[in-house]
């Protein structure tokens, strides 16, 4: 209707079109891979999918579940997808060197590190990032990817100005100024066609009836995020060396996949996420692998799960990963 598009021209916002001619900071136009198949399930309900290209996206845990170094497998799979993309990390913890970069084999001349000690710091930082980002033409920009490593350990302005002055109260408008960020960044992320990971730390919810995980930081992330996935681990050995983690990860909230769902992953301390692991228990639960005592039966033979992890690309085909491909669509979208 041309009324239509006259009132969204004249009422001068940027974000006002016809649903019709898609929803610029709605719409998920692409998703970016995790480096792991069964996280891109869970996460879009395809193995070839993953974090919406638009999104914020929370990992939550306690603390050492690997919430950093599961964002870096991530970044790392980001850039060498992508000989162009560019990763801008916001950083907490001072947990970062260079070396850890390099040893996990991510271009550091490709991520730009940003130090934050509140949440108004990274507000007004990222902010003048996307702003600048979004001057360039479509044709200009290049991928970009934003991580916040943690929400959890910024403090605010006024909780550093008490801390200066001696004072030892309790910022009571942490959670209002948390959500305030969030509601400005949600839109400008999802226009720029930038994603954002978020890590944060959970608590024990005491006198819960069953034992209950809850997020800090309040409601603001809650809402903002379009997917919040909860971590824990537990040490993959090979031997008696500790080789790397296996992390279960369940949807918390998700508006793109099936809430409660759950995987595990594996990740490798030296190179970052396995991207096969998970996919012989999701095929085996929807008939695309068949279990034969403790083998997988392929062919007219049987072998041990490991060494089909070991050679992935001998035995999961293009026709097995098709296949491996429709049981996560069955498996964590909603509607089927």
């Amino acid at each position: 209707m041309n009324f239509l598009k006259d009132i969204a021209k004249e009422i001068g916002n940027d974000y006002a079109s016809l649903v019709s001619e898609g929803v610029s900071a709605g719409d998920t136009a692409g998703f970016i891979d995790t480096g792991s198949y069964i996280f891109n399930a869970l996460l879009s309900g395809s193995i070839y999918g993953g974090i919406p290209n638009n999104k914020i996206t929370a990992i939550a845990g306690e603390t050492s579940t690997g919430k950093t170094f599961f964002c870096l497998g991530m970044v790392q799979h980001f850039l060498e997808s992508n000989p162009d993309a560019g990763v801008i990390y916001f950083e907490s913890e001072s947990a970062i060197s260079k070396q850890m970069i390099e040893d996990r084999g991510i271009d550091s001349n490709r991520m730009l590190l940003v130090p934050v000690t509140t949440v108004q710091e990274f507000r007004l930082q990222a902010i003048k990032i996307l702003d600048k980002y979004n001057e360039q033409t479509a044709e200009e920009r290049k991928p970009l990817m934003f991580v916040l490593d943690s929400l959890g350990m910024l403090s605010t302005s006024k909780e550093v100005e008490d801390s200066e002055a001696g004072k030892e109260t309790r910022d009571m408008t942490r959670a209002q100024v948390v959500k305030s960020i969030f509601r400005v960044l949600t839109l400008k992320l999802g226009k720029a066609n930038v994603p954002l990971i978020v890590t944060n730390h959970t608590y024990d919810v005491v006198g819960a009836y069953i034992p209950t995980k809850e997020m800090g930081g309040g409601s603001g992330l809650k809402y903002a995020a379009s997917t919040i996935v909860y971590l824990s681990k537990k040490k993959e050995k090979d031997g008696k060396e500790v080789v790397g983690n296996i992390i279960k990860c369940k949807t918390a909230k998700s508006r793109l996949t099936k809430e409660n769902s759950d995987v595990e992953t594996r990740l490798y301390y030296d190179r970052g996420l396995d991207r096969y692991y998970g996919l012989l228990e999701l095929g085996e639960k929807h008939g695309v692998f068949e279990r034969k005592g403790n083998r997988i039966v392929v062919g007219d033979s049987s072998v041990y799960p490991s060494a089909i992890l070991k050679d992935p690309d001998k035995y999961f085909t293009k026709e097995i990963m098709s296949k491996i491909d429709e049981a996560a669509a069955k498996e964590f979208r909603y509607g089927n």
